[in-house]
């Protein structure tokens, strides 16, 4: 008689020291840090590789991740969990802002507003999300993404509102 229980699946994740990034950030420009992490010369941070989310596409005031949904991302009722639309909305958009700043200047997450339009599933395949600035202040910023799959069909909106942290 065979056992009915289906093997567990494994996730393995690795991750470099979050803080080389976070050192770097403090004498690079964003835009700097933003292409030297998609070329390789910075680690991602930890959610990335968690997460599998990776910048494919950097500019000032313009930031596109790619993901693709896996198995391990999979909710109770069967598809991606929306957590996972939410955190490649805001790692993207977050990210944009970030292209937008000098050396030595920092940004948090004030507000991050998403509206998940369709579930992602395994047969989604690839998703990108394609993030743009909509208002660079002195104090806060704005910008919003879309996430879509390879035919440009829409899953995922959102907006942030985030604070720019100056140095006093």
């Amino acid at each position: 008689m065979s056992d009915p229980t289906p093997a567990p699946r494994q996730h393995l994740v690795t991750w470099e020291d979050p803080m080389i990034g976070a050192q770097a950030a403090l004498s690079l420009s964003g835009l700097d840090y933003m292409q030297k992490m998609m070329a390789g010369d910075l680690p991602p941070p930890p959610i990335a590789r968690l997460m599998n989310l990776a910048p494919v596409e950097v500019a000032q005031g313009r930031v596109v991740f790619a993901c693709e949904p896996a198995e391990y991302h999979y909710n109770p009722i069967g598809v991606v969990h929306g957590g996972l639309a939410a955190t490649l909305l805001d790692s993207a958009m977050g990210c944009c802002v970030h292209t937008t700043l000098p050396a030595g200047v920092g940004y948090t997450t004030l507000e991050l507003n998403i509206k998940l339009l369709r579930p992602l599933t395994l047969k989604t395949g690839v998703v990108r999300c394609e993030a743009e600035m909509v208002h660079s202040g002195r104090t806060v910023a704005v910008a919003q993404a879309r996430v879509v799959d390879a035919t440009g069909r829409l899953y995922a909106h959102g907006t942030t509102t985030c604070m720019i942290l100056r140095p006093e």
